[in-house]
């Protein structure tokens, strides 16, 4: 039977579940005080960390899901993950409009990848 390994395990959730090589990464928010730019840089430089910690990096991605609280803000979110996703290796990807669990998110990643 294959290992299920959980980093970051809190009350509620734990930050990442990795099982047969692959990681499993719980959304991930900005501060709320931020704007929606602010915000997704945030939640990618917590999935940088995310993947480290589990031995992998954002050039396997295999897929995201993009919540945002208002479509709105699509191209400025849009235009930090264009920054950020390394070209050649974008993976399958999602964005939809939801309320997140605070009024003051704008945005919430989540994410699976495969271990190196």
């Amino acid at each position: 039977m294959a290992e299920i390994i959980r980093n970051g395990v809190g009350k509620r959730m734990s930050e990442a579940v990795i099982h047969n090589g692959t990681i499993y990464v719980a959304g991930q928010v900005g501060n709320p005080d931020d704007n929606v730019t602010e915000q997704t840089k945030t939640c990618l430089a917590h999935v940088d960390r995310i993947l480290a910690e589990a031995g992998s990096d954002k050039t396997r991605i295999l897929s995201t899901q993009i919540w945002l609280a208002d479509m709105a803000d699509f191209a400025a979110m849009n235009a930090v993950w264009d920054a950020w996703v390394p070209q050649g290796h974008t993976p399958a990807r999602a964005t939809g409009e939801s309320a997140l669990a605070a009024p003051a998110y704008r945005v919430e990643v989540i994410v699976v990848a495969a271990q190196a």
